[in-house]
């Protein structure tokens, strides 16, 4: 049994508002049960040193935590004076998956930049940054087309992420806190819409785990992520 009850190859509730900020290009709030993270698109005619004049656009993304979005304050990484080794590796993880899911051609020479703000804290949230993000992307991407400044989508395929693992010996979808922390084996998967795989993050947390083991793992991350795929679409959609 599940602390929360749910089946094993049931996801949490997902919601994403759109249009959560009145000043970025695109914006979004996903909310994976109690996990939130606030998710903006930012535009801007330049490119970073080593992209210049090459034609090619580029996406890359910033992640952090606010001190109350998990049970006790965290210190924010500001006045530390250096954002942390978690942090720069997930926000390095969330530009890669996101860059996957677009044509640089097509975007043009210009860079967009995603934001995303961890709100609350219950697990899994690197997969809803990266969910989030893609949903701020395209509703930026759709303002520079509807501008005219982008005849062709960039925007090849959605890019969405979940998190599966061993928990009480049994493969389950969608770890909350609760399992996170004590899950024998935890991975994260990023997908494209049409199952193609970006990233496999898999550890074993004090239990091993079987090739079969991580097939099934991958069986119910093909069935979470076109959940929230489906999520997305209607996000962008409505």
């Amino acid at each position: 049994m599940r602390p929360s009850g749910r089946d094993l190859s049931e996801m949490r509730a997902v919601s994403i508002e759109t249009g959560a900020t009145k000043h970025a290009e695109g914006s979004c709030m996903i909310c994976v049960g109690d996990t939130k993270v606030l998710c903006t698109a930012t535009i801007e005619d330049r490119v970073p040193p080593f992209v210049k004049g090459s034609g090619l656009g580029w996406v890359t993304a910033e992640y952090g935590m606010l001190p109350r979005s998990t049970t006790s304050r965290m210190r924010r990484e500001a006045s530390a004076g250096k954002q942390g080794g978690r942090t720069v590796e997930i926000q390095r993880l969330v530009g890669r998956a996101l860059r996957a899911g677009v044509d640089r051609v097509a975007l043009g020479e210009r860079q967009i930049t995603v934001d995303c703000d961890v709100i609350q804290a219950d697990g899994g949230t690197r997969c809803a940054a990266i969910t989030g993000g893609w949903v701020a992307l395209r509703l930026a991407v759709q303002k520079l087309m509807k501008l005219g400044e982008v005849t062709n989508d960039p925007m090849t395929d959605p890019v969405a992420a979940v998190s599966c693992g061993i928990y009480a010996g049994q493969p389950v979808l969608d770890l909350d806190y609760p399992e996170d922390s004590e899950a024998g084996v935890d991975g994260n998967f990023i997908m494209t819409g049409s199952g193609r795989l970006i990233e496999v993050q898999m550890s074993a947390e004090g239990a091993t785990f079987s090739r079969s083991q991580m097939d099934q793992l991958m069986d119910l991350a093909e069935q979470g992520v076109n959940t929230l795929v489906s999520a997305q679409k209607a996000a962008v959609d409505a």
